[in-house]
């Protein structure tokens, strides 16, 4: 007897039909599957066997052959056992076939008949939807995520029994589709920008990263508080509207990171990985490609501390997709698209030992020595950062500001949601004014010219600026969209000489790059 039920494949970000047929002949007994399966399908091959058995069924006796269709494409994950279980029950005659009529399924099984979750579920939900299914059966901790879905009857759950029992009984325990939780701001303990005292000109470069969507390097001595401002960027930015949330959620499922029983991802990522890091762990990689460190931080911040001992060629793949927003990854069989835009922070030493430009501390390196410390990063790159911050060591009464008492203190550093106010309010500027309603650093060059409102004297700055720096003219252009969120952060409808000025004050890491 001939079997067939659906369940779908991950390519990317994407969940491609799979049609899983069974069929049940005379022979020895065996289980053969074909279709391109991976190792973790061919595996399937056990625990289903024994999920069937410890789960009060009979284990069919015959020749068993699994297409999975297409031939072509190739089918990676556990997800495929719960569909060849329930395909091999309806092909036995224990599970009726009208049953699996429009029903999608998804799920790995253990040796003992429990259904274990898979990641991809929301985007196997958006497909299952698309192509018309009535209810889609995982396991019981994948439901919620599927449940984001609306207009799909999710069926979640908890062993190959339940699942056999739901099927024959599909309205006992139907679960429609919940749009889930609305997104909200950053969470309740967040790191506030309040708790960081002195560097104005940091924290100023903060707030123009979060309204314009700019990248930004800091680059100080050790403990001038490079760090502590990177992970207050992203309480500053505005929270995810659903569609947002839910193209985060989609990618955090693909890569496996949905904890049990998670739903809409609904704050904004912030993701710091280790300068030892490889290309495919920053960028996305593997022979079924799989989101990156890059991808992961979508719609967030991604940090990258300790810039320059990062691989020079890691680095350099950061180039096309700071520019693009987006990184397509190939594949002799496939290619796949990632979104990623990122927010970038990049933190760094000004030298090897630390301590170059430091007013009381001498710095141990050569010219030559400072020369090669940031002749790892490539001057490609440096052009798509916007941003450009020397700090300096923080003054002593700065750092004892929170220690006196209150009576004594000056004004208090601005907290995050004071400065967030503003950043709000300058996207919805952004929002009203750019085609498309994108951030300033995003915003097409052709686009920019007819939004940019440059008043005369900031064209004269600007030209001069261009002569006496020799920047780029990438660089000059990032120059003016800084100067710009500059302008929206003070709600002035065209950019000002001074807009233009401050905005030539964070390249201030070209001199010292220099030197």
């Amino acid at each position: 007897m001939l079997a067939r039920c659906r369940s779908a494949a991950l390519q990317g970000l994407e969940a491609l039909t799979v049609t899983v047929e069974v069929d049940l002949g005379p022979g020895l007994p065996a289980l053969q599957m074909v279709g391109l399966a991976g190792t973790s399908v061919q595996e399937a091959r056990e625990r289903v066997r024994s999920a069937l058995r410890h789960s009060g069924f009979r284990v069919p006796l015959g020749r068993v052959v699994v297409n999975l269709a297409p031939a072509d494409l190739r089918k990676e994950g556990p997800g495929f056992d719960l569909p060849v279980a329930l395909g091999l029950l309806t092909a036995s005659g224990q599970l009726p076939p009208a049953a699996l009529e429009g029903v999608w399924s998804s799920g790995e099984l253990s040796l003992d008949g429990e259904l274990r979750p898979v990641r991809g579920v929301l985007a196997v939900a958006l497909r299952a939807r698309a192509e018309g299914a009535r209810a889609l059966l995982v396991p019981q901790v994948n439901a919620a995520e599927a449940g984001l879905v609306e207009g799909l009857a999710i069926w979640g759950v908890g062993d190959l029994a339940a699942a056999v029992r739901q099927l024959r009984k599909p309205g006992a325990t139907t679960v429609v589709g919940d749009p889930g939780a609305a997104p909200g701001g950053p969470p309740a303990g967040t790191a506030d920008l309040a708790d960081v005292h002195g560097q104005p000109h940091g924290r100023r470069a903060l707030e123009i990263a979060a309204a314009g969507g700019h990248h930004l390097l800091l680059v100080g001595p050790p403990g001038s508080g490079k760090t502590m401002l990177a992970r207050r960027l992203a309480g500053l930015l505005p929270p995810l509207n659903r569609e947002q949330a839910l193209e985060l959620t989609r990618i955090h499922s693909v890569a496996g990171l949905l904890g049990p029983g998670t739903g809409l991802v609904a704050e904004r990522p912030f993701r710091a990985p280790h300068h030892s890091c490889s290309g495919a762990a920053l960028i996305g990689g593997g022979s079924i490609p799989r989101p990156g460190e890059l991808v992961l931080a979508h719609h967030g911040v991604l940090f990258l501390d300790e810039l320059t001992e990062f691989r020079s060629g890691v680095l350099d793949l950061l180039r096309q997709p700071l520019e693009e927003g987006e990184i397509w990854i190939h594949r002799s069989r496939q290619r796949s698209r990632f979104p990623c835009a990122i927010t970038l922070v990049g933190a760094s030493n000004p030298c090897g030992c630390g301590w170059y430009g430091d007013p009381e501390r001498d710095c141990r390196c050569s010219e030559g020595e400072r020369r090669r410390y940031w002749g790892r990063l490539s001057g490609p790159l440096l052009d798509r950062i916007d941003l450009q911050v020397v700090m300096r060591r923080p003054q002593p009464s700065a750092l004892a500001a929170p220690y006196r008492q209150p009576q004594s203190s000056g004004a208090a550093p601005e907290a995050t949601a004071a400065v967030a106010a503003r950043v709000a309010a300058a996207h919805r500027c952004m929002a009203r004014r750019n085609p498309g309603g994108v951030s300033n650093a995003r915003l097409p060059g052709g686009a920019l010219h007819q939004v940019l409102g440059l008043e005369p004297q900031a064209l004269v700055l600007w030209e001069r600026a261009l002569r006496q720096r020799r920047l780029t003219a990438r660089a000059g252009e990032r120059l003016l969209r800084v100067a710009r969120t500059i302008s929206d952060l003070e709600q002035q409808p065209g950019v000002s000489a001074a807009a233009v000025a401050e905005a030539l004050t964070y390249r201030s890491f070209d001199g010292l790059a220099e030197s």
